[in-house]
């Protein structure tokens, strides 16, 4: 039987069932669910991102929160490029009239040679960038707010360069890929200032999360053409929802948009079961300091292990 969604209803079952252990996905939890948990319990987050986890408040519980870093990375960078691949070839207008019986030949560009820009180049950013690289023949460079990074790695998956100048990194891009986590300092770190540097035939690509972008200054950059598109994976709110009316992204031309799914392929998935429940089973075995801790300050706090 599958889990209530709301976070009420969810926090009830697991008082019913007098459960120690939660798996939860994408939805915010502020706070039922952390009443309805033991101390000593885990909150597993079935994927990467853990914004809808307030880390302070399980740690206040006793509560051990994790995620399942590097296990979708695949999948989301083989849909990064999938949207680079939709925005160069004008892919979903044309599929669209194919199926209307309307045979438009666009002209398209090919994505070989072309600049793209990895802003956060974690493990994610970096598998992008080695597909981008070695598969279709980019020129990738990296964005980050950290000065020191692997050389090295950079270079072993097709980063030219990096930098920590986004104005310097963006200014001449034909695409600008996001992969940074939706964290307080990231919140609407693509706003318009930052937009305004890029250049008028960049496409900008997001599959991490929608609160890093400003979803307002992006639709009026958009409609007046400072930027040649936009590709989405993921918005501010799910299922998309304008934070403002006047300005739907939904109808937009030059926007390619997904259901938040870049993560959402049988393989990644059966990766973050496996994941999620191997946190699991380090929690119950008294291994705490095996898990993807994501408050490892709980350790500290209420000594579950």
């Amino acid at each position: 039987m599958p889990a209530p969604a709301a976070e009420d209803e969810f926090a009830a079952v697991v008082r019913s069932h007098s459960a120690r252990y939660a798996v939860v996905g994408v939805q915010p939890y502020r706070e039922a669910l952390y009443a309805a948990l033991p101390p000593g319990g885990v909150i597993a987050r079935f994927g990467v991102g853990h914004d809808g986890i307030d880390k302070a408040k399980a740690t206040s519980a006793g509560i051990l929160c994790t995620n399942t870093p590097g296990v979708l990375d695949e999948s989301v960078a083989e849909h990064t490029m999938m949207l680079i691949l939709a925005a160069s070839r004008h892919f979903v207008p044309l599929a669209s009239g194919m199926q209307q019986s309307t045979w438009t030949a666009k002209m398209g560009s090919e994505i070989s040679g072309k600049t793209l820009v990895i802003v956060g180049v974690g493990s994610i950013g970096k598998t992008v960038a080695r597909i981008a690289a070695f598969g279709f023949g980019m020129r990738v460079v990296g964005c980050t707010r950290t000065r020191k990074v692997d050389e090295e790695a950079m270079r072993r998956n097709g980063i030219v360069s990096v930098t920590d100048d986004f104005a310097a990194a963006v200014h001449e891009a034909d695409y600008v890929s996001l992969h940074i986590p939706a964290t307080p300092a990231n919140a609407r770190f693509v706003d318009g200032a930052r937009i305004g540097l890029m250049s008028p035939q960049c496409w900008l690509i997001n599959t991490a999360r929608g609160a890093v972008v400003d979803e307002n200054a992006l639709y009026d950059a958009l409609v007046a053409a400072r930027i040649r598109g936009a590709a989405i994976d993921v918005f501010e709110r799910e299922p998309y929802v304008p934070s403002d009316a006047a300005r739907d992204l939904r109808k937009l031309d030059n926007v390619v948009l997904t259901p938040h799914m870049g993560s959402n392929t049988g393989e990644a998935n059966a990766r973050m079961a496996q994941r999620a429940l191997q946190n699991i089973a380090w929690a119950a075995a008294g291994e705490c300091r095996s898990m993807d801790l994501l408050n490892p300050e709980v350790l500290g706090a209420s000594r579950p292990d």
